[in-house]
């Protein structure tokens, strides 16, 4: 009995020794496998930032627009033909490398989302080559031919005498710089691609601009960018006598090589605007329909057809005067929507004078609205940006043809804050009920907080950081426009009114837009469709127009964004409920993973939501 009572103790001990060893040999498998992710996964971010890298150090502009100053800081990007070649084959080469060398199922969650980003990114800019000179180099919007001179006023600081003959460096180079620009415009007119003839008349106004005045002629007034470089080095720590002379050899570099670069390109533009037509949508080009239909699949990172967002827009127009008339209903205005527009547009309590006193009171009540804004931040958003914003009006060499208002990024470094520009050359175009939309967009909680926070990331690679998916930026800027709303913000029905017509400027650019495009619209019917739907000026309606003409599909990221991300907010508010749900949890995953395309953005929301629900669960059944 007692060897039995032995021998039963001693097989538990085996039992207990084997079952140990196996626990152990598990433990080791675990870990194991999380030191090979944990391996794995920074190879691939190591070589993210490697990648990065490389584009930085070839591109002297991207450098500048990040705060960075090396030896290329006197240099331009090669912008010819032969370097988009040369980029095609880099994308490939760094595709077979996802493809041959990495594991995913040795990546972590984060580093898969960036494999799966970059890969797409690769997949798009190969497939896309074919379409590399379906665009216009030269346009009213971004042409180069006014963003040059916007760069080196805006991006090129001089905190040095070495910074001021880095800039003197650039204008030497500006001369071989419009050479590869007029290649460019030539190669495309081969193509078959040629702008429209309204074009011309704008994108050559703005070069004669930037040849205009001192040293050029013999006025009294200096150019662009000789006041932009004398400005600049004025505040400097050095002698009168060094001045002059970096001012003698602006002069020289503006005199032997800014004005032949402008006079080729103005050359070249005045020839080609004989053959201009005014056929005005991607219809026109060779395979301009594939063209078109691709562009609006970058753009909304969705695969709506042309006609799915025809009808979108449509929908979104008839719904939002709906809105409108119960504004009039509330109003006790009697009349049609049209007599309320016509009303809107002209009575002159909602316009600023069009005078230098009326623009700085524009400016400083901007400000006054992103302040308020960042008051009330925390109601909100948990992660904020650190970055600073600015409120600048459009300088005057290129507000005849920019835009209505737009952002432009500030350096990671917080050197240079984020801009929020407001074109005030019509100030008609600009209405004071328009004034919260325009800033919550552009501004806070807006474009700048979320390229900035972008920028402000920690754990996530560089591409991510300063890249960008249309659909998702804009319709982030747009969605801030109705945000503020909801924690009592536009509390007069003028100014939401003007939110209202913010948001239906941006429905009638689904219709325009897939109109001019696809439906062969004339610019005139688009003018239009925007004078008989919206009371913003006539002004306004033509440069959008004309932008929907130079950039095919962009104008639909903003109205396809928004709604996803009120769709993919009222989604996880109805499978959380009203106490589990949290605007600025939702905030925070729709912010901090930087920008990803909208399928993308659906998926991460639904992670959240599944995440809060088990958690639920866990905690209750402990209870």
């Amino acid at each position: 009995m007692n060897n039995v009572k032995l021998n039963i103790v001693f097989i538990f001990s085996l039992l207990i020794f084997f079952s140990c060893k196996e626990e152990n040999k598990i433990s080791e498998t675990i870990i194991s496998n999380e030191e090979q992710i944990e391996v794995h996964s920074k190879k691939l971010n190591d070589w993210f930032e490697a990648q990065f890298q490389e584009e930085v150090d070839g591109s002297p502009m991207m450098q500048t627009y990040l705060g960075i100053k090396t030896e290329d800081y006197s240099k331009w990007d090669n912008i010819s033909s032969k370097k988009e070649v040369q980029d095609l084959e880099k994308a490939k080469k760094r595709l077979r490398y996802l493809k041959d060398s990495i594991k995913v199922s040795k990546l972590n969650k984060a580093t898969l989302l960036s494999f799966k980003l970059m890969k797409m990114d690769l997949e798009n800019t190969i497939q896309d080559f074919q379409y590399r000179f379906y665009n216009y180099p030269v346009n009213q919007m971004h042409g180069t031919q006014s963003e040059i001179p916007a760069f080196l006023i805006n991006m090129h600081r001089i905190e040095s005498k070495s910074d001021a003959k880095a800039y003197i460096s650039r204008l030497e180079g500006m001369d071989e710089l419009f050479v590869q620009l007029v290649e460019n415009v030539k190669i495309r007119e081969k193509n078959g691609i040629v702008p429209p003839k309204f074009v011309f008349a704008k994108v050559l106004n703005d070069s004669r601009n930037l040849i205009t005045g001192k040293p050029f002629d013999e006025s009294n007034k200096e150019s662009t960018l000789l006041a932009d470089f004398k400005g600049k080095v004025e505040k400097l720590e050095l002698s009168d006598e060094e001045k002059k002379v970096l001012v003698s050899q602006a002069e020289k570099a503006l005199l032997e090589s800014v004005k032949p670069g402008y006079d080729k390109l103005i050359e070249i533009l005045e020839d080609q605007q004989q053959r201009a037509t005014v056929d005005d949508g991607a219809w026109k080009f060779p395979k301009g329909s594939a063209f078109y239909n691709n562009a609006l699949k970058r753009t909304t990172t969705t695969g709506m057809t042309a006609e799915e967002i025809h009808q979108l827009g449509l929908d979104e127009v008839a719904r939002i005067h709906k809105e409108m008339k119960d504004i009039m209903t509330e109003l006790k205005y009697e009349g049609t929507l049209q007599d309320f527009f016509k009303f809107m547009k002209e009575d002159e309590r909602f316009y600023y004078p069009n005078d230098e006193k009326g623009k700085a009171a524009y400016l400083e009540r901007a400000v006054g609205l992103i302040d308020n804004m960042k008051s009330r931040i925390d109601e909100l958003f948990i992660t904020k940006p650190k970055a600073d914003i600015v409120v600048k009006a459009v300088e005057p060499f290129r507000e005849k043809s920019a835009g209505k208002a737009f952002y432009q990024k500030g350096t990671p470094d917080g050197s240079r804050p984020g801009t929020y520009y407001a074109n005030l050359y019509d100030m008609k175009a600009m209405p004071k009920y328009q004034m919260e939309a325009l800033a919550y967009h552009e501004g806070i909680p807006g474009h700048h907080m979320q390229l900035s926070i972008a920028q402000e990331l920690e754990d996530i690679p560089k591409f991510r950081k300063f890249g960008g998916y249309q659909a998702y930026v804009e319709g982030w800027g747009l969605y801030n426009e109705f945000l503020p709303k909801e924690i009592g913000l536009y509390n007069s029905p003028y100014s939401d009114f003007g939110r209202l017509a913010m948001e239906l400027w941006r429905a009638c650019r689904l219709v325009v837009d897939t109109g001019i495009h696809v439906k062969k619209w004339t610019r005139e019917e688009g003018i239009k469709y925007y004078t008989d739907n919206t009371p913003n000026a006539e002004s306004d309606a033509i440069k959008m127009v004309e932008r929907h003409i130079v950039m095919p599909g962009q104008a639909t990221a903003y109205k396809i964004g928004m709604n996803k991300i009120l769709e993919l907010r009222e989604k996880a508010r109805l499978e959380l409920g009203n106490e589990l749900f949290d605007i600025r949890e939702f905030h925070d995953v729709i912010l901090t993973n930087g920008a990803v395309p909208l399928t993308i953005l659906e998926d991460l929301v639904n992670e959240w939501v599944e995440l809060k629900n088990n958690s639920t669960k866990i905690e209750e059944s402990s209870s």
